[in-house]
């Protein structure tokens, strides 16, 4: 069976497109091009361009690590983000706490603070306390 004249046209341009594509690789931005003179690292780039190195291969790559997480560990650990998360969002719902009755609130915490022996220094005010420290306080030597 002959094969029908479109066919081949439809072939040759898929050639065409196929090797204007991987021309244009060739001749696009990263292709040699010259260096210019007054480039503070022409030299540089010379000496890295022209440098005869071998290219890296596949066999390069190092292994992967044996102790990686697996797929499984990943999604077991995402489940807990997502399980803390939720049980955050229910212990922190509106309907958890109110701001009623503040009066109570306030009454408990003025007990709770009475029962605490208060700071009290001898002497009196700040003033007092910061003449005192003046007085104890030894200069520093003198520069030399």
């Amino acid at each position: 069976m002959r094969p029908r004249p479109k066919a081949k046209s439809l072939e040759l341009v898929l050639v065409a497109g196929a090797a204007a594509a991987l021309g244009g690789c060739a001749i696009g931005p990263l292709a040699n091009g010259p260096i210019d003179p007054a480039s503070p690292v022409a030299a540089e780039v010379a000496a890295i361009a022209n440098a005869d190195r071998p290219y890296p291969r596949f066999s390069d790559i190092p292994k992967r690590p044996a102790d990686e997480r697996q797929a499984p560990a990943w999604a077991a650990a995402t489940a807990d983000v997502r399980a803390t998360g939720e049980e955050l969002v229910r212990q922190t719902a509106p309907e958890t706490w109110t701001l009623d009755n503040t009066a109570a609130f306030a009454a408990r915490a003025q007990e709770a603070v009475r029962d605490e022996p208060a700071f009290e220094r001898a002497g009196g005010d700040t003033e007092t306390f910061a003449r005192e420290q003046r007085e104890r306080a030894t200069p520093p030597p003198p520069a030399r």
